[in-house]
């Protein structure tokens, strides 16, 4: 399975954010090209679309440095869905991931969108399994969106398509 086949005949643009380091670019490099590449941190922003017959995917990568995320709101127009890229192995830093995310979700024009949470780095030694950064995030007291959790590896692509087919269905 491929990235189109999950989107089929749908033009939808998603808002990937996540606090810096959590692998966002990893992930979007890995659906387009299929391997991984070296990253840098993301100043600003990146734009991929995956596009097949009458399918365009526009995902946008926005940086998470602390000094960026403010700038974050003026990408929410014509969001049909949010995928927030949480770092399962950064014990020190969800608290702060957990109030981007409800600060995010409590702005207007994030009200009905659909969450995608994609727990990457789940691979690495001490990281907190996908139930404990759900609690952690305090997912189930977000009153106004449907949400999912995927547990993910970005630099094996494990999960990947699960979360995304899981988007893709809410459409």
């Amino acid at each position: 399975m491929n990235f189109s086949e999950i989107f089929p005949k749908k033009d939808m643009k998603f808002l990937m954010v996540g606090l810096d380091d959590a692998g966002k670019t990893t992930i979007l490099k890995k659906l387009e090209l299929g391997e991984i590449v070296t990253t840098t941190p993301t100043i600003g922003f990146n734009v991929e679309s995956v596009q097949s017959k009458n399918t365009n995917i526009t995902v946008w990568d926005i940086g998470g440095p602390d000094k960026i995320r403010p700038s974050w709101r003026q990408y929410y127009q014509g969001v049909k869905g949010l995928i927030f890229v949480v770092d399962s192995s950064d014990l020190d830093r969800i608290q702060e991931a957990s109030e981007e995310l409800h600060k995010m979700l409590n702005e207007d024009e994030l009200r009905d969108i659909v969450l995608l949470v994609l727990c990457n780095k789940v691979d690495l030694q001490n990281s907190m399994d996908v139930t404990e950064v759900e609690s952690k995030l305090h997912l189930y007291s977000i009153p106004y969106h449907r949400w999912f959790i995927q547990g993910t590896c970005a630099t094996t692509m494990d999960g990947l398509y699960e979360g995304f087919d899981w988007l893709s269905k809410k459409f």
